[in-house]
């Protein structure tokens, strides 16, 4: 076997909110980590979707963008000197010479390692699309002028425009609420009366609703688009009984959540379901001895899809982590108000 361009004590495949939390944690502990990330900066998610999505339930934080919050995870991580290899997937596995799993990624770097944390979201994702004929017509990534968007990069974007969002999760309430507050107008189009959103956030959309800032259509769905040039000028919207609206518009925005793929994840023999990785909730362990994972891509009975139980995943996952990096050394947890942040 070939030395490895690279040793480390984890690697931890994602840079998204809850990969960089695990590096911190890690680096609690005194362990070194190398990350892999598909994308070509750090962030996941978060940077690359939503940058400027407002998050509620980070604690300490009342309200915190997506960008800002991967900033201050960034400058948290910074004393213990990761090793970011980024725009390149983990494309081999296999186990070490001296034990540990080594890993190839897609640029040809070889990483050695004690153990891997996998810690990457949503896998290889993509928007889930309407079938509405001529979407295409419509999509503009990168193109604020254009019709048909599936994130929202900035906000300011869409100051001054008639926009249409269609959804009922999250995504589509959290950026109704805070859309409201630049756009000339907005429409919410929902197939049912009920969100699946945070509570007080829908608490929140239906007052704004109540006071005229923005327009509830419900329940209906997507019916068709109007337009020329690529340039949106209305949506058709249809309710149970064939009922139909046109509603003006200089933008959709539609939020129908992700299309997941684990992509070479899958080919890694570890116990899945339904796309998902199997791991203890007590230690983030995989079936795969030395593998672990945390964050969305995980599951097990009671799991919460949120960036807050991913960060406390990664701590779990340090601390199973450590005796199999020292395994002559007792770990004797201590309070980072005891031992303060020191790095290497």
């Amino acid at each position: 076997m070939t030395t490895p361009d690279h040793t480390s004590d984890i690697v931890i495949v994602g840079a998204g909110p809850v990969g960089l939390f695990a590096v911190f944690e890690a680096g609690m502990l005194k362990m070194r980590c190398h990350v892999v990330d598909a994308l070509d900066m750090v962030g996941g998610q978060c940077a690359a979707l939503y940058p400027e999505k407002p998050i509620y339930d980070i604690p300490g934080f009342t309200r915190i963008d997506g960008q800002s919050l991967v900033e201050k995870l960034v400058e948290q991580a910074a004393p213990f000197a990761p090793v970011y290899h980024l725009g390149q997937l983990v494309t081999a596995l296999s186990p070490g010479e001296d034990g540990g799993w080594r890993v190839g990624t897609s640029k040809g770097v070889t990483i050695q390692a004690q153990a891997i944390i996998v810690a990457a979201g949503c896998g290889a994702f993509g928007p889930n699309r309407p079938p509405l004929d001529g979407l295409g017509d419509y999509e503009g990534a990168g193109d604020p002028g254009r019709g048909v968007f599936y994130m929202v990069g900035r906000r300011e974007d869409f100051r001054g425009r008639r926009v249409v969002i269609a959804g009922g999760g999250d995504s589509a309430v959290d950026w109704a609420v805070s859309l409201a507050e630049v756009v000339e107008s907005v429409a919410v189009v929902h197939r049912r009366p009920r969100f699946r959103a945070a509570p007080d956030t829908v608490e929140r959309l239906h007052k704004l609703a109540a006071d005229g800032a923005l327009e509830l259509v419900i329940p209906y769905q997507l019916d068709h688009l109007e337009g020329r040039d690529g340039r949106l000028e209305a949506v058709g919207v249809r309710d149970l009984d064939g009922g139909e609206r046109r509603l003006p518009a200089d933008a959709l925005l539609c939020f129908f959540g992700l299309a997941m793929e684990l992509g070479p994840i899958a080919e890694w023999g570890l116990a899945l379901e339904q796309k998902h990785i199997v791991v203890d909730p007590a230690t983030a362990a995989t079936s795969a001895p030395g593998i672990f994972a945390i964050g969305d891509i995980t599951t097990y009975p009671g799991k919460l899809k949120l960036i807050l139980t991913g960060f406390s995943e990664a701590a779990m996952a340090a601390h199973a982590i450590h005796p199999l990096v020292f395994p002559d050394e007792a770990l004797h947890f201590e309070y980072s108000t005891n031992t303060g942040v020191t790095g290497f």
